[in-house]
């Protein structure tokens, strides 16, 4: 059993036996899909102060008018920027010259996903009126979800995004999550939200799941010990109604023999998924696994990762998660949907 594997083993346990008594009765609202706003309906003003949304930004040196695009990138739930990507990511497009920006999620992307998409909208938009050039977001977990929320109900957006590229994205929930949020305990507002058929995956994947002129690559792992189901591109991560271009893809898929690649290595140090990503990145459309070399399945790490730091990092990114899947306040029940997800 992996560490990641035994996390899960943990957290389930610990859920169950700690935290305050909550109510039993998890209410809903109410919503079918002819209910939800219209795909081109304007997206609501932004309720988070600006300077607030402008100190969650930071971005490279290179990124003001950049001849390429900029990547964006979202940590998951219960992580902060630097502990999903800079042990990994960062120090990759900084060794390639790559120009990138960063977003923090409020409370480590633990309360209520709608306001962290206020803080996506606000980066897109930031980063595509400096850059001069459309935006590629590379998302890892809720990382992955809550861009495509923003690209839902601030339709103004999608024109400024080229590629998105969700690693281990719970775009439809996952069962798994379900486990950490027994109702007689609760837990965290974005972990409901991250349920297998909560009301904002739903309110996400409302009409259409994606948009035309932006290439989805969502790249999953079969063994992924969180995301789950992800047997097969029917899975959770992966998407297939809109006009978007789209590609589901498994790390197996194109190593057959990987069965390391779980939840946290997918969006931090696989170097399948690395190689996944940027030909997403350097090619019109989403990836194409025919492109990538196998001699990715001899290596252990992406590039940007130090082999002698790398149990440190990886140890204190577990470690991380595991306080704040713990600690973390609880509710009773998941947020109630913004009236703007509706249609007026």
């Amino acid at each position: 059993m992996s560490i990641a594997s035994a996390l899960v083993v943990t957290l389930s346990a610990l859920a169950m036996s700690s935290g305050p008594a909550v109510a039993t009765d998890r209410e809903s609202v109410s919503v079918d899909d002819h209910e939800f706003a219209p795909i081109d309906q304007p997206g609501p003003a932004l309720t988070v102060p600006e300077a607030t949304l402008a100190k969650s930004v930071v971005c490279s040196g290179n990124v003001e008018q950049s001849r390429r695009g900029v990547v964006l990138f979202v940590h998951g739930t219960t992580m902060t920027p630097g502990e999903n990507f800079e042990w990994n990511w960062l120090r990759a497009m900084t060794q390639s010259g790559r120009p990138y920006c960063t977003v923090a999620m409020p409370n480590r992307a633990m309360t209520d996903a709608q306001i962290s998409a206020e803080y996506v909208v606000h980066a897109v938009r930031y980063v595509h009126r400096t850059s001069g050039r459309k935006v590629d977001i590379l998302g890892h977990s809720q990382g992955g979800l809550v861009p495509r929320f923003a690209l839902r109900f601030w339709p103004d957006i999608r024109a400024m995004v080229d590629d998105y590229v969700g690693f281990g994205a719970t775009n439809h929930g996952s069962f798994v999550v379900n486990a950490l949020c027994p109702p007689a305990v609760g837990c965290s507002p974005s972990l409901w939200q991250q349920t297998a058929d909560s009301d904002f995956t739903r309110a996400t994947n409302s009409r259409q799941e994606t948009f035309a002129g932006i290439s989805y690559t969502n790249i999953y792992s079969r063994t992924d010990e969180f995301v789950r189901p992800a047997l097969d591109d029917t899975g959770t991560s992966s998407l297939h109604t809109g006009d978007g271009r789209i590609t589901n893809v498994a790390i197996q898929d194109v190593c057959p023999l990987d069965a390391a690649s779980e939840h946290i290595a997918v969006g931090t140090y696989d170097p399948v998924a690395y190689a996944l990503a940027i030909d997403a990145l350097d090619h019109d459309g989403p990836s194409d696994p025919g492109r990538v070399a196998r001699s990715v399945c001899t290596q252990l790490f992406m590039p940007g990762v130090d082999t002698l730091q790398f149990a440190t990092e990886y140890v204190n990114s577990m470690t991380s998660i595991a306080k704040e899947l713990v600690l973390h306040n609880r509710t009773p029940k998941e947020p109630e949907l913004k009236s703007y997800v509706f249609a007026r």
